[in-house]
């Protein structure tokens, strides 16, 4: 149960802040040797999140009826990372990249992208500016976010800031794209709970699809309040401490 309630925590806190929810779970896990931590509860954990930002962003997602043209290019930006998903998933190679070399290195070198992204103009909005180049632009940086350390919120918003959206749709535009894969993610997850055979596996994934729902949500509703007025350079720092420490740790 406390095993579950930390781990929980950690999904819901570092989902949609820039700096890696799948590396986070996958070093803390480690370190004090969870039992209960495994790829399924990983899945468990970001159904929670995508429950979460479906509920934080119900107006928009309604709005989606109305705006078509907005649903078909976050759909389509999505495209690339499902299929790359499936890929690894099928073939079990995303198991060979959860490793500390690997972690180490992402969050380092994309902190310092995320850096240096976040230096770029701030004069574009979703509402006029999300075109064609920027879907697919944005859809193909999220790929990388397969790599545990990248962060799919820590890239998306790198990408959308090089593209000069302002801070705040940046983010926005990472929530968003963060539910047709959540969304895929989810259902696979379901999937296991439902016909499981094991009623612990059951309980357990269900208790983590509830609490990283709460931890999610008001991460994001104060990371939106925090963006609104500053920038990013807290996350870099963070990336940057936590990639040196990581590399140290890996190669000694």
């Amino acid at each position: 149960m406390l095993e579950i309630l930390i781990l929980s925590f950690i999904q819901g806190v570092t989902e949609f802040l820039p700096v890696s929810s799948s590396s986070h779970l996958i070093i803390f896990s480690n370190y004090v040797n969870f039992e209960e931590q495994s790829l399924s509860i990983d899945v468990s954990l970001h159904i929670g999140s995508f429950f979460a930002v479906v509920f934080y962003f119900r107006k928009e997602l309604i709005n989606f009826i109305e705006n078509k043209n907005l649903l078909f290019k976050v759909l389509i930006s999505s495209v690339p990372i499902m299929i790359v998903g499936y890929f690894l998933v099928k073939t079990n190679y995303i198991e060979e990249l959860r490793n500390f070399k690997i972690i180490g290195w992402t969050t380092l070198i994309f902190g310092i992208l995320l850096y240096v992204s976040d230096k770029f103009k701030l004069d574009k909005n979703i509402n006029q500016n999300f075109d064609t180049k920027s879907v697919v632009f944005l859809g193909f940086m999220q790929v990388l976010s397969l790599v545990p350390g990248v962060s799919r919120s820590g890239i998306t918003i790198t990408a959308a800031r090089m593209l000069n959206f302002n801070r705040l749709d940046a983010a926005k535009i990472s929530f968003l794209l963060s539910i047709p894969t959540l969304a895929v993610v989810s259902a696979y997850g379901i999937k296991n709970i439902i016909f499981s055979e094991n009623l612990n596996f059951s309980y357990l994934n269900i208790l983590s699809i509830l609490l990283s729902f709460i931890f999610s949500f008001f991460t994001i509703k104060y990371f939106l309040n925090f963006i609104r007025k500053t920038d990013l350079k807290i996350f870099v720092i963070y990336r940057i401490i936590l990639g040196i420490l990581l590399i140290i740790y890996a190669y000694l």
